[in-house]
């Protein structure tokens, strides 16, 4: 390592900054998890956090290997928490394989955090033709274009394959691929986190017990 890369990680050692955004006390929780999260994604929408709705999704495969990339949450209710991609893909693979997974949304501005972790299901055919009939015409020739996860020669090919489907179908009403869906976490543990200075962060955790609707909260160390 040479004197320079040497500096650039003492850079990174001392980068440090304190949390002063807000506080998160138990008075100030909603009913449920649920409520709490629509609370806090609705303030992070109001504050115009960029991708306000994008969450970290981690997933596992059969050996063990966690994997993790960003998606875009797409709708939520008291059953959990829905995403659209293609159910050939490296993380619909690893869904079949290990069907549990965790989210994780991050709001910087905001200095807060919501780790979700739960089962995962595949939603029904209608619910992915819902979906994918309301999204941007790009969208969906790109997705009809695109076997994701799978090699390509180059991107050409991909933009060849769009301009195909473009002249099968001019009145932009192209298919849904047989294998595009949608997935939904249904939720047995929340976390909420808001930044605090010092380190001395508020977390709160929501664990279901039994019945569905039935949460215990706990507040936990830094």
């Amino acid at each position: 390592m040479t004197q320079e890369d040497k500096k650039d990680v003492a850079s990174l050692i001392e980068a440090r900054r304190d949390y002063t955004a807000d506080t998160l006390r138990r008075a100030d929780l909603a009913d449920g998890p649920v409520m709490q999260f629509t609370r806090w994604l609705q303030e992070a929408r109001d504050a115009d956090i960029l991708d306000a709705t994008a969450m970290h999704l981690a997933t596992v495969d059969a050996q063990g290997q966690p994997h993790s990339r960003i998606v875009l949450l797409k709708h939520f209710d008291d059953e959990g928490f829905c995403w659209y991609t293609y159910q050939l893909s490296d993380k619909a693979r690893q869904l079949a394989e290990n069907p549990r997974a965790s989210l994780l949304f991050y709001w910087c501005g905001l200095e807060r955090q919501v780790r979700i972790e739960g089962k995962v299901e595949m939603l029904d055919a209608e619910n992915a033709e819902t979906y994918f009939q309301s999204r941007p015409e790009g969208s969906r020739f790109s997705a009809a274009a695109s076997v994701q996860s799978a090699p390509v020669d180059n991107r050409a090919v991909l933009e060849r394959r769009v301009a195909e489907l473009h002249k099968e179908h001019p009145n932009g009403n192209v298919p849904r691929p047989e294998h595009w869906g949608g997935y939904r976490l249904q939720p047995h543990r929340f976390e909420f986190w808001q930044g605090r200075a010092d380190r001395l962060h508020d977390r709160f955790v929501f664990e279901r017990g039994e019945a569905a609707d039935d949460w215990s909260v706990q507040r936990i160390s830094p």
